[in-house]
């Protein structure tokens, strides 16, 4: 049986591991010896599921041969009897730059430099330098000696490595943690392909947003498509051709936090890739949304420390997320366990990776079983790598990678003594090592009187000499049974007593040389033996006491969301703005989400509640039509056009200023692109369902784009590197809304002819462009413009380019010079939306006056007066107010400027803007006349659920107050039992607004 196995495995493995150097000739005689070890007496954890008791483990050239009860060992074999010892698989990680050349950022990454429009790499590449698929990490893989050695300390036998660099990284290897040649340790040059949202070393201008790397990304999936469909004539792009081989491997994609996670899961169903996604350690903020992806995630275990919180000052800083942050991410991992996601473990982000053991058994003191960890190292990483019928596990076949422990991996007292890797041993502590720890009565040359205390771990125990009441740390040697320790008794001196020794039954003893020269003998007789303190352990219980998750995680929170209810609001006064006017002590109805009745006398059906609105103002809730609020980023300003790119890809739920703008009364926001170019992005429309998902928040089917004009676009304002990129002056702003459509029109036709006759007469596909697909809905009617926009001239412009190129502006937004023309857009159906009294911020709104809104009232435009400032949105109602002053607006005209015409402009007023039958209940009520400097809401509804209740918001006030100064003391506990701090800093929320740029590498901000 034994000699059949042994032929198998030999041929199954001949060539990858076990005789991979034949073709490497040597310089000298060759010894080559079989490597054949058993492994005997021992308890074998062959998986997480499996435990062999009393067990051998039999192993040859790097390969086990057999494991289990009864194995017949053949002569010859090293045999090593492991008696009250462990044997576990060695460990995996998915996540490392082991081997490979330190990623260097060039410093044009990062502030403000000149455009670099072009990609500056050579060769026959793609044309974006943050697209690198033709990296080979098998390629740049060079062992590390010292790195190796520090992860195989650890447990790992293998990891699988790539170019942290850029959005695009090509491939991934996996390599043994072996100190062999390279060519011996790679495994798998071709394991994984990987991605991320950072562009990385690129010094290419675009993209410079996340929305803009998620564009990218996607065009290159569909280029990659299209190019391996088409005959290559008139290009070569050997980028898309290593993408396209790469994209038969499991794909690995790097996040930093729970929404860019869902971000790249969102990309990768839109593409038909299910992404393996490694975490930032916060799912378990939006675990249910993350279970949903279905994705296998690779999580790590870098718990924050507790903030530094001693002045209360620094205290006031530190915000509730990130205290409560701190509490829960160690349960982080038992979380994800518990909802049955599949998960690996990283020592990523480990500012250190000597803590890898000790968060991990924090995390599994916080409920993450020993099993759920070990599969996170073994079987699963294995698996998700296709490497399962070679690591991970101890199987007839499998390649001899395996540890040798004391006892349960995971206890913390265990010992690793060897990582053995593809069949080599690496000793961490001798297998028979001592444990000498205890405390001794020392004598040396005869006198006693004095105590050795040793502590620590077995494998680097800590030493402390007392002699009366002076402490002494020695420098001290243990090998094997031998011991050497050198010490100053008078540290004024440079008298140094040395003494080296042996291990006995009843301690140490030995000989020495005191300071004169005198040879002296020494006894240390143990008196105690060690044990661990427990304290420890009674800190690790009383942290595990933490509070509960909030949604979103932040100030404000829900612990529940909040649902739909049936509600009667009875004897108010109703804005329907519909043709019944202002209704006096009328109810309204809601269920099931929608505005089920409108009228008096209303009854209320059996389950629902009562609100009574005697004396309060029942309106439809403000719509914010041009807004900036709940996004990670507003500019993508790497090109004249960015019609590519998508706000829904950056929307933040966690954005506290959804909550502080439902308290005023708004229930939906259109987030707009910035105006750093021409053409902007794809806007996106969204409730404020506080404590939502990011696709509970979206409204779906509102197609909308962001155009801009003027100073902002021409980058007039960006200093003297910045002159660079199309266009430069306004006339060349016109020029790019030409060169576009005129495309888009093209592209529209290719498409057209293709899928007309062109595709049976064997036509070449058109290459599917985001860009100008975005472009070719306008022109088609499916998607409407909002144009930032300021000074006549420019505004007559594109009325004439749209009238040229017959398509529509839908919507003017600022237009503070829309009185000069409102004629005009009154004929053409151009709405604008516009700021109440904002002038003499800059030279473009020098012409601007407080009565522009009246004014296109009264010429039929329908007007909304918008934010574009997510302080203003908390009072778009006394906005709306100041029109009713400047140009004698009626009141419920006025206060359709912010609910019913902003709707209109968004196409949704069959839906929202009004109190109607049928319609979404998007309601508030308010204390006094909404138009009121003195009016505030008592509730804030959206669909039927009430996501703001002012009665509410001061208990929760409250109990804010009480959840942070809970956690502070914990916190204020940590650092009186020594445990690490971190000093607090100032997180604010970012407040965009239009003229915005933030880098993808960088959260800085320039403005105007």
């Amino acid at each position: 049986m034994y000699k059949q196995l042994s032929t198998l495995v030999a041929g199954i493995m001949l060539g990858s591991l076990c005789y991979g150097q034949e073709t490497f000739p040597r310089n000298g005689a060759y010894d080559e010896r079989p490597g054949r070890y058993a492994f005997i007496n021992a308890s074998i954890i062959t998986d997480p599921k499996t435990t062999i008791s009393n067990g051998t483990l039999l192993i040859e050239n790097g390969i086990i041969l057999e494991v289990g009860k009864q194995v017949k060992i053949p002569a010859g074999t090293v045999v090593t009897d492991l008696k009250g010892k462990y044997i576990y698989p060695s460990l995996i990680d998915l996540d490392s730059d082991y081997g490979l050349p330190e990623v260097k950022r060039d410093n044009r990454a990062t502030g403000r430099q000149a455009p670099q429009l072009e990609s500056g790499k050579k060769g026959a590449f793609g044309w974006n330098q943050a697209i690198q698929p033709e990296t080979d990490a098998s390629k740049l893989f060079s062992p590390d000696p010292k790195k190796g050695e520090s992860l195989r300390k650890l447990g790992f036998g293998a990891v699988l490595v790539h170019a942290h660099d850029g959005i695009v990284r090509g491939n991934g290897a996996l390599v043994s943690l072996t100190d062999e040649p390279a060519n011996k340790a790679l495994i798998n040059g071709r394991a994984s392909s990987h991605f991320s949202f950072s562009k990385g070393t690129s010094t290419q201008t675009y993209p410079l947003s996340v929305m803009g790397v998620a564009a990218l990304l996607r065009q290159t999936y569909y280029d990659a498509d299209w190019y391996s469909k088409t005959d290559k004539t008139g290009e070569m792009n050997l980028s898309l051709e290593a993408f396209n081989q790469i994209r038969t491997l499991p794909a690995f994609f790097e996040t930093q936090d729970k929404f860019s996670l869902l971000r790249a899961d969102k990309i990768g169903d839109e593409m038909g890739v299910q992404y393996i996604i490694r975490g930032g350690g916060d799912e378990y903020q939006r675990l249910a949304e993350i279970k949903a992806t279905r994705a296998s995630l690779i999580v790590p275990v870098n718990f924050p420390d507790a903030y530094d919180v001693t002045d209360p000052w620094d205290a006031d800083v530190v915000t509730v997320a990130q205290l409560k942050h701190w509490e829960l991410a160690p349960g982080n991992i038992a979380k994800i366990a518990g909802a049955d996601i599949p998960f690996a473990i990283t020592t990523a982000l480990l500012k250190n990776t000597a803590d890898f053991w000790k968060n991990l058994r924090v995390a599994i003191d916080y409920g993450l079983s020993k099993e759920k960890a070990l599969e996170a190292l073994t079987t699963i990483p294995a698996r998700l790598i296709k490497a399962d019928h070679q690591l991970g596990s101890l199987k007839a076949g499998y390649v001899a990678n395996f540890l040798i422990t004391s006892t349960d991996l995971f206890s913390a007292d265990n010992i690793i003594y060897e990582n053995w890797v593809q069949g080599k041993k690496f000793i961490n502590v001798q297998l028979d090592a001592p444990d000498i720890r205890g405390t001794y009565s020392l004598t040396v040359n005869g006198q006693a009187g004095g105590r050795l205390e040793v502590t620590g771990n077995v494998e680097k125990p800590e030493y402390k000499i007392i002699l009366d009441t002076l402490k002494i740390t020695p420098k001290a040697i243990l090998a094997n049974n031998l011991i050497t320790l050198t010490y100053r008794a008078n540290k004024k001196t440079n008298e140094t007593t040395r003494l080296t020794g042996w291990t006995t039954p009843a301690g140490l003893a030995g000989e020495g040389i005191l300071p004169d020269g005198t040879a002296v003998s020494w006894t240390a007789t143990l008196t105690d033996q060690y044990q661990a303190t427990t304290r420890k352990d009674t800190i690790t219980k009383m942290s595990r006491e933490t509070g509960s998750i909030v949604y979103p995680f932040t100030g404000f929170g829900n612990e529940q969301l909040p649902v739909a209810e049936t509600i009667l609001v009875k004897n108010a006064t109703v804005w329907t703005n519909e043709r019944e006017g202002i209704l006096q002590n009328a109810d309204v109805l809601v269920q099931k989400g929608k505005i089920s009745k409108v009228g008096k006398g209303l009854q209320l059906p059996a389950g629902g509640r009562t609100i009574d609105g005697t004396g309060k103002h029942l309106t439809s809730g403000i719509i914010d039509e041009h807004s900036h609020i709940a996004l990670f980023a507003v500019n993508e300003g790497g090109q004249t056009s960015s019609a590519e790119v998508r706000m829904s890809d950056v929307i933040n739920p966690d954005d506290v200023n959804i909550y502080r703008q439902l308290a005023g009364g708004v229930t939906a926001s259109h987030l707009l692109h910035g105006s750093a170019n021409a053409i902007g992005g794809q806007s996106a429309l969204i409730k404020l369902k506080w404590g939502g998902g990011i696709s509970d928040l979206l409204v779906p089917d509102v197609k909308t784009i962001k155009f801009a004009l003027g100073e902002n676009v021409k980058q007039s304002n960006w200093g003297d590197l910045a002159r660079i990129r199309f266009p430069q002056t306004r006339m060349g702003v016109e020029q790019v809304y030409f060169d576009h459509f005129l495309r888009a029109k093209e592209y529209a036709q290719s498409w057209k002819n293709y899928n007309g006759p062109g595709r049976k007469n064997g036509a070449r596909i058109p290459r599917r462009d985001l860009e100008l697909e975005a472009l070719s809905e306008i022109l088609a009617g499916e998607r409407n413009i909002t144009c930032h926009s300021y000074v006549q001239s420019e505004i007559n412009m594109l009325m004439h380019v749209a009238d040229s190129l017959k398509f529509k502006v839908n919507t003017f937004t600022h237009i503070l010079e829309g009185y000069k023309m409102a004629d005009k857009m009154a004929k053409r159906g151009i709405g604008g939306s516009t700021f109440a009294d904002w002038w003499a911020y800059k030279m473009e709104v020098k012409e601007a006056i407080p009565y522009n809104a009246a004014l296109m009232y009264h010429e039929g435009i329908t007007v909304a007066i918008n934010s574009d400032d997510a302080e203003m949105a908390r009072r778009l109602n006394q906005e709306a107010a100041k029109t009713v002053t400047y140009g004698g607006v009626p009141e419920q005209e006025a206060w359709k400027m912010v609910t019913l015409n902003p709707a209109k402009l968004l196409h949704i007023d069959n839906r929202m803007g009004s109190v109607k039958e049928g319609k979404d209940a998007d309601l508030v009520l308010w204390n006094a006349h909404p138009l009121s400097i003195y009016a505030r809401p008592d509730f804030t509804m959206v669909e039927g659920a009430i996501y703001f209740d002012r009665k509410l918001d001061q208990a929760k006030q409250v109990a804010i107050a009480r959840e942070k100064e809970r956690i502070v003391q914990k916190m204020l506990g940590e650092k009186a039992d020594g445990k690490p701090t971190q000093k607090p800093q100032t997180s604010q929320p970012k407040m965009w607004h239009c003229e915005d740029i933030v880098g993808v590498h960088s959260a800085h901000a320039e403005g105007e």
